[in-house]
């Protein structure tokens, strides 16, 4: 069983690339192909870490969310202000609030499974729901790439109290 811990985070500034995708189009790997090469472009950069963000449409029903769904998907890094954005990159926030953290140890292949308890057993057993922001990862200093069995990864969750 895996305890999330709950964190208020405030308004956290991020520039990466983005692109439309689905569960089904799997494209994560050419996002961080094409992310990875030009990262150190950024200035203002926050850290050495790293964020896999998704938004997903406002006010999406879960039951209703399928494979299929079209969302955004980011490869990103924090920045302390937008200045300076590279060419072909974007900017977005991550808005204020709280969320449910969770530590993924593992590798991408395992993933899965992790997602599937926090949304299958732990979610509908705990006294939150999602809230409408941005869903990321950290990938902090204990990321070692996503087929390494030791890499760690923070799944940071939004939620607000059930009404």
């Amino acid at each position: 069983m895996i305890i999330p811990k709950i964190a208020k985070i405030e308004e956290r500034k991020i520039i990466g690339v983005c692109l439309t995708t689905t569960q089904v189009d799997n494209d994560t790997s050419i996002l961080w192909s094409k992310f990875m090469p030009r990262h150190k472009e950024i200035s203002n950069r926050i850290g050495t870490h790293f964020y896999s963000l998704q938004k997903y449409p406002l006010n999406l029903d879960a039951k209703k969310f399928t494979p299929k769904t079209k969302f955004e998907r980011w490869a990103a890094v924090e920045v302390s202000s937008f200045d300076s954005v590279p060419n072909e990159m974007q900017k977005t926030l991550i808005e204020a609030g709280t969320y449910a953290v969770f530590v993924h140890k593992g590798t991408v292949a395992q993933f899965a499974k992790t997602f599937h308890y926090i949304y299958t057993t732990w979610l509908p057993n705990s006294i939150y729901e999602i809230d409408d922001r941005a869903h990321f990862e950290f990938l902090g200093d204990t990321y070692y790439g996503p087929n390494n069995p030791e890499s760690e990864e923070e799944i940071w969750l939004p939620i607000k109290k059930k009404a």
